[in-house]
């Protein structure tokens, strides 16, 4: 496992076995490709595909449909997330099997904490399949 937290630059130089300590405040709001949905990388095995972060949704923000290739994990930090299922709502707990496919929203917005075995796959109109960044899914993660 070669894990990372990508732009926390206290982690330069630190022996193979240290601990990482990570400042979230420090860390950069990044961008998806999915507006009004922001994330904060608190975790990043590229290898493995092994993902933590924080994931901010602005009010009435969408993830359209995507497949949950392992198990996905969702802490409600605040707001609530939706689907056709049912509701997570802040302080509660949501996880998703692996192959089950949904959309997901956020009326009021949100802010998770969510853990991914692997990254998602995001199934665009046009055939495409992606990652949140708008990354191939199959040469990023496959």
């Amino acid at each position: 496992m070669v894990a990372i937290t990508p732009n926390a630059g206290n982690h330069a130089g630190l022996p193979p076995k240290a601990s990482r300590f990570v400042n979230v405040f420090e860390l950069p709001w990044e961008k998806t490709k999915f507006p009004g949905v922001e994330a904060k990388t608190l975790l990043l095995d590229k290898e493995s595909g092994l993902v933590t972060a924080l994931i901010r949704m602005a009010p009435g923000a969408r993830l359209p449909d995507h497949e949950h290739v392992m198990i996905e994990q969702t802490f409600m930090i605040e707001g609530t997330l939706v689907d056709d299922e049912g509701a997570c709502t802040a302080g509660n707990f949501v996880w998703r099997p692996a192959g089950s496919r949904h959309e997901a929203r956020t009326p009021n917005g949100g802010l998770m904490l969510a853990m991914f075995l692997v990254p998602n796959k995001f199934f665009d109109e046009g055939g495409s399949v992606t990652d949140v960044l708008n990354q191939d899914w199959d040469k990023a993660w496959g």
